[in-house]
């Protein structure tokens, strides 16, 4: 038997990679189209508990299957880290928030990610690179929070929610790196949307929203791709580069998924960024740049 062509292998992993920028870019955009018609919590819960039945059914046919209740209590705590806090959160925001601000403000989960990836035992060395890194990069988080007509704390706040759902996200992702799971990848990943959906759900229902829920075109539609893609394909994708890249490649998509939904906001939704907010765009950027690419070693003098 022959093996692939390496033009194919290439090939594939750029697709797979393209296609999780482009469809995680564009779920800010959809967030914020659906929440203007439905309410928050039960659409991110209803999108994720539907996405868990989808992709529970895939892992099945890959033969996964839960494998016991330390798996359950696993995915208990990664769904309301990364599901509830981490998407949840950005949900209720983008009811003010524009989808090019909330993906910026997302960007800082990348250096979250980093800085609690150094502590315990296990925790990996903070550079000086790494370092300049995290201060840059909140520093353009700050410039983003700036009023630009005056203080208005309803919309600040909602920024610093967001700010707080990357944490959420930080953690879920950190606590992950540190268990060992019995039970495949995408059945895990099935289980932790359905217990973060559910937790949305009930949030959602305590909170009288079914009142809420409007039978729009726009908001069912967006709510659909949200679901289809951006929680079953674009992860699925994910899931298949993390054993076939560089963590330093994968990383490149926390700077190149804002930027995409910075221009669908601008050319789709009139969204835009004004004085200080445009120079943190590119603070942002160079700080998670910093702490996402490694540095380059340098040569002894007898290479």
């Amino acid at each position: 038997m022959s093996s692939q062509p390496p033009w194919l292998a290439k090939l594939g992993l750029f697709t797979a990679f393209a296609l999780i920028c482009l469809i995680w870019g564009s779920t800010f955009m959809a967030i914020r189209i659906g929440v203007q018609d439905l309410p928050p919590a039960l659409m991110a819960g209803f999108r994720f508990l539907i996405a868990a039945g989808l992709l529970g059914l895939v892992a099945l046919a890959f033969g996964q299957r839960p494998r016991g209740r330390a798996d359950w209590l696993a995915a208990t705590i990664m769904g309301l880290l990364l599901v509830a806090a981490g998407n949840g959160l950005v949900t209720w925001a983008e009811q003010w928030v524009p989808s090019n601000q909330a993906a910026l403000l997302i960007t800082t989960g990348a250096m979250w990610i980093t800085l609690f990836g150094s502590l315990g035992p296990n925790g990996h060395r903070i550079t000086p690179r790494i370092g300049i890194g995290l201060v840059v990069g909140l520093a353009g988080a700050a410039m983003m929070l700036a009023p630009q007509n005056g203080l208005d704390l309803q919309y600040l706040w909602a920024q610093i929610v967001i700010l707080a759902s990357s944490v959420g996200w930080a953690l879920g992702t950190t606590y992950r790196r540190n268990i060992k799971v019995k039970t495949g990848p995408l059945m895990f990943a099935a289980m932790q949307m359905f217990t973060g959906g559910l937790i949305l759900t009930v949030i959602g229902l305590a909170a009288g929203e079914l009142s809420e829920w409007q039978w729009t075109a726009p908001g069912i539609g967006a709510m659909a791709y949200l679901t289809i893609f951006g929680s079953c394909i674009a992860y699925a994708f994910y899931v298949w580069l993390i054993d076939r890249t560089t963590p330093a490649r994968l990383g490149a998509t926390a700077y190149i998924v804002p930027a995409i939904a910075t221009v669908l906001g601008w050319w789709l939704l009139d969204e835009t960024l004004q004085g200080i907010q445009f120079i943190g765009v590119f603070v942002i950027i160079v700080g998670v740049i910093l702490v996402t690419t490694p540095a380059r070693r340098r040569r002894s003098a007898g290479d």
